[in-house]
């Protein structure tokens, strides 16, 4: 009973204003314990009512009884004759309210309740037991309600700063996961969300991106990333100012957690250098964000929308001597130098898959010798039909077409358009493509003993070809190469 001895104003104002409440919640948090205590212990088929006593600072709790003629549920009415006895002017259809006295103070009122209602309220026998499920109740509603509005209260902080960066400690580890402290809140940084071989303590400092802010039962789950593509983007908006105001944009963002990135940015200022304005003097915006991210490499390239010298610019820091564009399936083939194709490739195939990434197209790199190669096998195979001679081969070469996938890919006015070319012809060429692509036919003559070339390279991970590639970046972590010249056809 002591909970109930102190005057809840000063409770609810000190819960309110400590943990950003609005009182009327607390107060009908408050309302709703005591009417669901008085319920339980006085009965659910009782017309009950709790009330808030800003006053005395504590919940009234008052029983209503429908005055009636003949008496059909004694819990709740009341006989005429016995309703006037306390009411003269009380008519049938009129309601009774009665207080029901449940605090130690009031034990003066509640046995002269008893006295003059007992009989008719039935209520005396339960009160000292109602007193003290009263305060429990009151006590664990308030807790609960606070828990709730708190938790409302953190979601909605947080859910607009959904795609930021938060700062907080490591308070706890639960299953590779780590609970960060943010202050107001707690977040959840998963493990799936975190960059490889980064390890953390209880009390380290955690910066992150809000992936999501969930309203779950136990609170608003905040969900914070540190592979996600937008916390680079976010790092590099703290570091450039220019990114900030809006004057440099960063267009695309491709990341492997960890271990590389690449941006493409450009600039609504012709005078403001977009790479220059991200790398910074002698590299310390930069710096600050490889920094932040443990050492990650950070390759800043331009952006163009000629998706030509775009993907020229995203394969960097290796040099393509041709860009040939598919559209109809979406594919950029790169031709290189031999000494290019490791450097384009890249450790594990990551350069061109980086570089797929970036621009949005699937990427095929070849070497110089490995394209000669092919065209040296098609052509062989062409000059078989008949009317075909080597100006029409050649031309098909510079249209791109110099492997059996490229012809089987390609429209059939392509060719039409060639000189001394009829639809039979096309009809021969396409099927000669399909029995080289299906392997029917020898790729190379039966005399010849060059080793078998090697096959394309795409952004699909390589097993190796990347020592070049190591060496040409160790010693830089930022790559901003300008666009080389490509032919497009």
């Amino acid at each position: 009973m002591s909970e109930m001895l102190v005057n809840l104003t000063t409770v609810i104002d000190q819960i309110a204003k400590e943990k950003s409440i609005d009182r009327r919640i607390l107060i009908e948090a408050v309302e709703a314990a005591i009417l669901t205590a008085a319920k339980k212990v006085f009965g659910h088929d009782r017309e009950l009512e709790a009330q808030y006593n800003e006053e005395i600072g504590q919940v009234e709790l008052f029983q209503y009884m429908s005055v009636a003629e003949e008496i059909e549920n004694e819990a709740t009415e009341i006989p005429i004759e016995l309703a006037r006895t306390i009411d003269p002017g009380v008519e049938v259809g009129d309601e009774l309210g009665f207080q029901i006295f449940y605090r130690e103070e009031d034990g003066d009122k509640a046995r002269a309740e008893d006295q003059k209602y007992g009989d008719l309220l039935n209520i005396q026998t339960h009160r000292k037991t109602f007193g003290r499920i009263a305060a429990q109740t009151a006590k664990q509603v308030i807790i609960q309600r606070v828990r709730e509005a708190e938790r409302e209260l953190v979601y909605r902080e947080y859910k607009d700063r959904q795609g930021e960066i938060v700062t907080g400690i490591a308070r706890r580890f639960e299953r590779g996961d780590i609970v960060v402290d943010l202050g107001r809140a707690e977040a959840i940084l998963r493990r799936s969300d975190q960059i490889p071989r980064e390890s953390y303590r209880a009390g380290d400092r955690v910066q992150a991106f809000v992936t999501e802010v969930q309203r779950v039962s136990r609170g608003p789950q905040i969900i914070l990333s540190r592979t996600d593509p937008g916390f680079v983007v976010k790092l590099f908006e703290m570091e450039v100012p220019e990114i900030y105001e809006g004057i440099v944009k960063i267009m695309s963002v491709a990341r492997e957690a960890g271990e590389r990135t690449k941006i493409a940015v450009t600039s609504r200022d012709s005078d403001v250098d977009p790479v220059g304005a991200c790398v910074g003097m002698k590299g310390s915006r930069v710096q600050a964000v490889v920094q932040e991210l443990r050492g990650e490499k950070i390759d800043i390239v331009p952006y163009s929308p000629d998706s030509a010298r775009f993907v020229c610019n995203a394969i960097a820091p290796a040099e393509v001597s041709r860009v040939l564009i598919d559209e109809a399936s979406n594919t950029i083939e790169l031709i290189v130098p031999d000494e290019q194709l490791s450097l384009a490739i890249g450790r594990r195939g990551q350069n061109v898959r980086l570089a797929s990434q970036l621009v949005g197209w699937k990427i095929e790199v070849n070497s110089e010798s490995k394209i000669q190669t092919m065209k040296d096998q098609l052509k062989r195979h062409l000059m078989t039909i008949a009317n075909m001679d080597e100006s029409n081969i050649e031309y098909l070469f510079k249209l791109g077409y110099h492997s059996a996938a490229n012809i089987l890919n390609a429209d059939d006015t392509d060719f039409l358009n060639l000189p001394g070319v009829n639809a039979g012809m096309v009809a021969e060429i396409r099927e000669l493509a399909r029995r080289i692509d299906a392997g029917e036919l020898a790729a190379e003559p039966e005399d010849d003993d060059e080793e078998e070339a090697e096959e394309p390279a795409t952004e699909s991970p390589v097993e190796d070809g990347g020592d070049e590639e190591q060496e040409g970046d160790e010693d830089e972590k930022v790559t901003a190469q300008n666009a080389a010249q490509v032919e497009q056809s």
